[in-house]
C-alpha cells in the first residue's frame, strides 16, 4: 500500500473513531500525535488531511449536503461520510492531488471498509463535486 493511501486510511479511521466515540476529531488527532496508539507515529499526510478537514468542516458538510441529492449526511454510512470528507477536502483544497486520484482513493477505501453500494455512491458524489468545483471554491 502506497504511503499516501495508508495516510488516507488512517485519516478516515480517525474521523470515523471520533464520530463513533462522540469526541472532537481535532482533539483526538492531537492526542494521537502526542501519544500514538501504535508503534508508528501518524503519517504527516494523515495529520495534514485531518487538520484540513477540521479547518473546512462547515464548508465540507455544506458541500456534501448540497450535492448528495436525497441523502442526508445522517443517512450515509459513517465510513462513507469519513471517506467523503477526506475526498472533498482533497478535491477542493489540496492542489497537490488530482481530483480523479482523490475520487479513486476514496472509492478504494469504501470498497474495503463499507457496504457494497458505497463505492458507487462515493464515486458519483465526489465526481459531481469535482465537476462543480469551480462554483464552490
Amino acid at each position: 500500500m502506497a504511503a499516501r493511501t495508508r495516510a488516507r486510511k488512517r485519516a478516515l479511521e480517525l474521523l470515523f473513531e471520533a464520530e463513533q466515540r462522540g469526541v472532537n476529531v481535532g482533539e483526538l488527532l492531537e492526542q494521537r500525535i502526542e501519544a500514538p496508539t501504535t508503534q508508528h507515529a501518524l503519517p504527516d499526510y494523515t495529520v495534514e488531511i485531518v487538520r484540513g478537514v477540521v479547518s473546512r468542516w462547515g464548508q465540507i458538510e455544506e458541500v456534501l449536503a448540497t450535492w448528495s441529492q436525497g441523502w442526508s449526511l445522517e443517512r450515509m454510512a459513517a465510513v462513507d461520510r469519513a471517506a467523503l470528507r477526506v475526498g472533498t477536502w482533497e478535491i477542493l483544497w489540496n492542489d497537490e492531488v488530482p481530483d480523479m486520484v482523490a475520487v479513486s482513493e476514496a472509492v478504494e477505501l469504501v470498497q474495503r471498509m463499507s457496504t457494497d453500494e458505497s463505492p458507487g455512491f462515493v464515486n458519483g458524489l465526489l465526481a459531481r463535486i469535482s465537476e462543480v468545483k469551480p462554483t464552490i471554491v
